[in-house]
């Protein structure tokens, strides 16, 4: 059996940078037409040069594959001439709150400081996608950011908003309330909750910023992906580490999953019996969206078995040695 599925695209996706760009950024290209690279390098994003840069960093990693990175700039203040000449070369600008997850130090701190940005990003039709988390309780973040993506929304109305990785069943009913909110999902939030992460052994591959949450929440995505939500998307928000960085004191937040995502994505929606609405979730959406029009690439996948291997390189895979009823025909 196989399905093909038409220029598949990841919405959200972390490449790194120096030799761990060139480790894990062919494993995208190989399997997508197109991806959101998010900015948060040890040296933020904040240029039309750097932008130039890093895209030529990671073209050179994907020679022999059709693919598009969709570029991103680090949001910080902006003048309005500053981002006209940006427009062309860019997807959106990424709002991280100061601090809240891997190299976000230089994030935003004060919402006041950046409302001639976002006006500007408004009026240029520059999309605004969000990291939403407060700084307080772990569990507690994302619900008490909501009132941000509230403010967001109210004030900038003609402004398209993306709520990046949601993970609870609060944004799914934020999301619906204003029009030019939208959100992605991750892979790893459809399948894992909290009790996977810290409920028996502590498991530092399946750490990641948000945080995975209840079986309740859980459920409340898995049944909005399911039920064709034209709002929701597919961004892996694939993040690798090292080894060193993910089993030692302080553990790195993130998770590897760009060699699993299409495959583990068809069994997920076949196990639903709703494998006709894979197209929309990973392209089709995402294009209205956006108002992108991703290179042509027909991706076939194979009902054909396959273990996932324990490590790529120094990275360890989301779902490590599991055995995969699809996989990706490479021909």
């Amino acid at each position: 059996m196989e399905l093909i599925i038409d220029s598949p695209l990841d919405m959200h996706l972390h490449l790194r940078e120096g030799d761990m760009l060139g480790q894990v950024a062919p494993y995208t290209a190989r399997d997508f037409a197109g991806a959101v690279v998010m900015p948060n390098l040890l040296s933020p994003v904040t240029s039309l040069a750097a932008v130039h840069t890093y895209r030529d960093q990671i073209l050179s990693c994907c020679l022999g594959h059709v693919f598009t990175p969709y570029m991103t700039l680090f949001l910080q203040p902006y003048t309005r001439e500053e981002l006209a000449a940006m427009k062309d070369d860019i997807i959106g600008i990424k709002l991280y709150p100061a601090g809240i997850t891997t190299q976000s130090e230089n994030g935003v701190s004060d919402f006041d400081s950046i409302v001639e940005t976002l006006q500007s990003m408004s009026d240029l039709h520059i999309p605004l996608l969000v990291h939403g988390e407060s700084n307080g309780f772990v569990m507690d973040r994302e619900r008490e950011f909501l009132s941000q993506y509230q403010w967001l929304a109210e004030n900038f109305p003609k402004l398209t908003i993306v709520m990046e990785h949601i993970t609870t069943a609060d944004s799914l009913k934020l999301l619906d309330l204003y029009p030019n909110l939208f959100a992605t999902v991750t892979l790893h939030h459809l399948l894992i909750t909290l009790d996977d992460v810290v409920g028996g052994m502590l498991e530092p591959d399946l750490f990641c910023k948000p945080i995975a949450k209840t079986p309740e929440d859980r459920l409340a995505l898995q049944q909005a992906v399911l039920s064709g939500h034209p709002k929701l998307v597919f961004g892996s928000d694939s993040a690798p580490h090292p080894r060193h960085k993910k089993e030692c004191c302080g553990c790195a937040a993130g998770i590897f999953s760009s060699p699993v995502a299409l495959p583990m994505l068809a069994e997920f929606f076949e196990d639903h019996h709703k494998l006709d609405l894979l197209q929309n979730f990973v392209s089709h959406f995402a294009k209205k969206i956006y108002k992108i029009s991703p290179p042509v690439k027909k991706v076939t996948l194979t009902k054909k078995p396959w273990q996932v291997p324990e490590k790529y390189g120094d990275v360890r895979p989301f779902l490590a040695g599991r055995t995969m009823r699809w996989q990706v025909s490479h021909k």
